[in-house]
């Protein structure tokens, strides 16, 4: 049942329109919105929250390919390997 659930909740989450995926924190959004020209700009704001929203993402996926490097070499070895 699960198995046969994936397709359609992938194609569901795809067809969702841009502002549903653009949502950020409310803090987020007030910290650009409430800025007053600070010295390095409203650029330099907006450039360290998203480098900041970067480095929050990037730490999970590290963590999985770390705990699970074994299986993903081996996975990505047979997959190299495999014909057809």
């Amino acid at each position: 049942m699960l198995r046969r659930a994936w397709p359609v909740l992938l194609l569901v989450l795809l067809l969702l329109p841009a502002e549903a995926w653009a949502q950020g924190c409310a803090m987020c959004k007030a910290t650009v919105e409430g800025q007053q020209q600070p010295f390095g700009g409203e650029q330099s704001v907006g450039r360290g929250l998203n480098l900041g929203i970067l480095y929050l993402m990037a730490v999970p996926y590290l963590l999985l390919f770390l705990l699970f490097r074994k299986r993903i070499v081996g996975f990505v070895k047979e997959f190299a390997g495999a014909q057809g």
